[in-house]
């Protein structure tokens, strides 16, 4: 794996309602991100934090989007940072933050593949529109978006789409999935393991074909990890918590089974939330997965 680390940080909180989500990402510096790298032998360089605009206060919005246009904005601005990151041959890892901040990361770095593949670890597969959303939050769209389904502000960031092709997308973790959201993955034939297929065929099986997978087809993998995968016990401090996720052990052997793989070339972990979360127990969770996904060991 690039022995180069950039970080970003994006204290966005607009694409849901929740506050807090916008100290997520300082809450996981305050875990240790960095000196557990360093501890790593990694050459890292903190960017500090992208600027995010305030909540909208839009009386006769003619999208039902909530916060479109700073949402468009924050994500713009990522995008563009993550792609002198990768220009300048680092690897980027993005703190969140609301999972929106998904559509500004993949952007800036799928224009450097050819066939980017998407491991979205996530409770929810966040393929919802504007016209089967139930809420208008976009850090429930943001992996649509990033398919080219969407409203333009979001799908053009960068001004191309669509950024991935649904066939290298991997959803793992899925147990909460909207009817649009069903159809869509039926659709467009996105290969998704639910918590169903994770406790039938084990996290091992379910990470060795995801890797198989996508080795086959992509020149480069993006993980974009939501911390309400995990279960709640282990993961409390998240907007959208659902019972009877991913355990904390699983969850770094999926990391440990990338590490080892060496296909991942971006990654994100975003909806920390320290307001909801336990003596910063969600942020140290989300540094300890960062240590085994870039090669930490017991021996």
């Amino acid at each position: 794996m690039n022995k180069k680390i950039s970080i970003i940080g994006v204290p966005m909180d607009l694409g849901q309602t929740r506050r807090g989500v916008d100290m997520g990402p300082s809450a996981i510096r305050y875990a240790g991100i960095v000196e557990r790298l360093e501890n790593l032998q990694y050459e890292m360089e903190d960017l500090g934090d992208i600027m995010i605009g305030r909540a909208e206060r839009v009386q006769n919005n003619d999208s039902k989007l909530r916060n479109l246009k700073s949402v468009a904005e924050g994500n713009a601005k990522l995008a563009e940072q993550v792609d002198e990151v990768v220009k300048n041959g680092s690897f980027p890892l993005v703190l969140g933050g609301d999972h929106s901040i998904a559509i500004g990361t993949i952007a800036g770095v799928a224009k450097h593949y050819n066939n980017l593949g998407v491991i979205w670890y996530d409770a929810h597969g966040d393929l919802n529109t504007s016209e089967t959303s139930p809420s208008g939050n976009i850090h429930g769209m943001s992996l649509a978006v990033s398919l080219g389904l969407g409203h333009p502000d979001l799908t053009n960031i960068l001004g191309y789409m669509p950024k991935v092709k649904p066939e290298n997308v991997v959803i793992i973790g899925a147990r909460s999935l909207d009817e649009g959201e069903r159809t869509l993955i039926k659709e467009k034939g996105i290969r998704v393991y639910t918590m169903h297929e994770i406790d039938r065929l084990g996290m091992t099986k379910v990470m060795e074909e995801t890797i198989q997978y996508l080795k086959e087809k992509t020149d480069g993998v993006h993980l974009s990890l939501d911390l309400d995968g995990l279960d709640p016990a282990d993961a409390p401090g998240v907007g959208t918590p659902v019972l009877g996720g991913i355990s904390y052990r699983e969850s770094h052997l999926a990391m440990e089974m990338l590490a080892e793989a060496q296909i991942i070339t971006s990654a994100e972990f975003v909806e920390v939330n320290p307001i909801l979360d336990e003596k910063n127990k969600t942020a140290s969770v989300a540094v300890a997965l960062m240590g085994s996904l870039f090669g930490e060991k017991l021996l």
